[in-house]
């Protein structure tokens, strides 16, 4: 039998899977649209993970991460959960070990790790301004009638891109159809886009910090060569794009899962027939104090026609329950 590490990544845009072999290298890959919809995305995902993976492959560990982490970890049964920003930066760190700044742009947020002598010393995240992430670049390429994966290739065709307004998601649309109507061409309106979101995402989390190579760019934004294009020309310095850039966070919980087999302490994973088992998702709101905590619930079947509750989200345990 051969060993193999699960790692899940279940964001808000797509939900992705790795599993890496003992050395670390990637022996199959899933990514997958999440639509709203985490847990029958990840199903769907083990599903085909376990019609690809060869069968001589036991999975001796997972890793949960992604904005989802907590629910993907529950019902896989993962051994470590962790959050983007250790996952993203296990995965670089794998791929290139000199490695100084990391760019992921993911599907509502965006990240910047950055490193010195192999370790990270500090990191940004914007989780509040949609401009210049997956699910805005979406929602542009759709308005334009444009593919998505296309888009990139027309920022590349541009002769003068144009000055979009893009620190905010409203003005840069708003923005960008007024330049439509004053005739500028489609391509360089997009390189002009490009390149506002890239000074936007400069502005709000690089800030005073200098931007180091080797710089890594990954998350599903990394395929949009304008993107790329667009960082390279107001940095000055050229990107790596690794080779599985879309699913980094799902190779670097791998990894984690790993290192923490690695104890010698037995893997929680459920199996990959949990794809196909039937789970009841619900929630409620705790009207025990102030703080009004979101409590998340999912019942998971058990032999003998059981099942387990298992509840999450509330700050003061009351209500938590694990899933073991």
């Amino acid at each position: 039998m051969k060993e193999g590490y699960l790692g899940i990544d279940v964001g808000s845009i797509s939900t992705n899977l790795a599993v890496v072999d003992g050395q670390g290298e990637l022996l199959c890959k899933k990514y997958i649209r999440t639509r709203g919809r985490p847990v029958e995305m990840m199903q769907k995902g083990l599903v085909e993970l376990a019609d690809e993976l060869d069968p001589t492959v036991r999975i001796r560990g997972v890793g949960a991460t992604g904005s989802g982490r907590q629910l993907a970890g529950i019902l896989a049964g993962a051994d470590v959960v962790k959050n983007e920003i250790t996952a993203h930066a296990v995965a670089a760190l794998h791929v290139a070990p000199d490695t100084r700044t990391v760019i992921e742009i993911g599907g509502q947020d965006s990240k910047c790790i950055f490193f010195r002598d192999g370790m990270v010393i500090d990191f940004a995240m914007n989780t509040v301004c949609a401009a210049g992430t997956g699910s805005f670049l979406d929602q542009q390429a759709h308005r334009l009638g444009i593919p998505v994966n296309r888009f990139g290739q027309y920022a590349l065709k541009a002769r003068r891109p144009v000055k979009v307004a893009g620190r905010c998601t409203v003005f840069a649309e708003s923005d960008m159809i007024h330049k439509q109507q004053m005739g500028h061409r489609v391509e360089d309106i997009i390189a002009g886009l490009c390149e506002a979101l890239v000074r936007n995402y400069l502005n709000n989390l690089v800030k005073s910090h200098e931007l180091y190579e080797p710089i890594l760019f990954q998350g599903g934004v990394a395929a949009n060569e304008g993107m790329r294009a667009a960082f390279e020309k107001l940095l000055g310095k050229s990107l790596i794009i690794p080779p599985h850039y879309e699913v980094m966070g799902a190779v670097g919980a791998a990894l984690l899962a790993r290192e923490e087999a690695d104890s010698g302490r037995k893997t929680r994973f459920r199996g990959f027939e949990i794809g196909r088992m039937p789970y009841e998702l619900g929630g409620f709101e705790c009207e025990g104090c102030s703080n009004c905590c979101e409590v998340m619930e999912v019942r998971i079947p058990q032999p003998g026609g059981k099942e387990r509750l298992v509840r999450w989200g509330d700050r003061c345990g009351k209500w938590e329950t694990g899933a073991d």
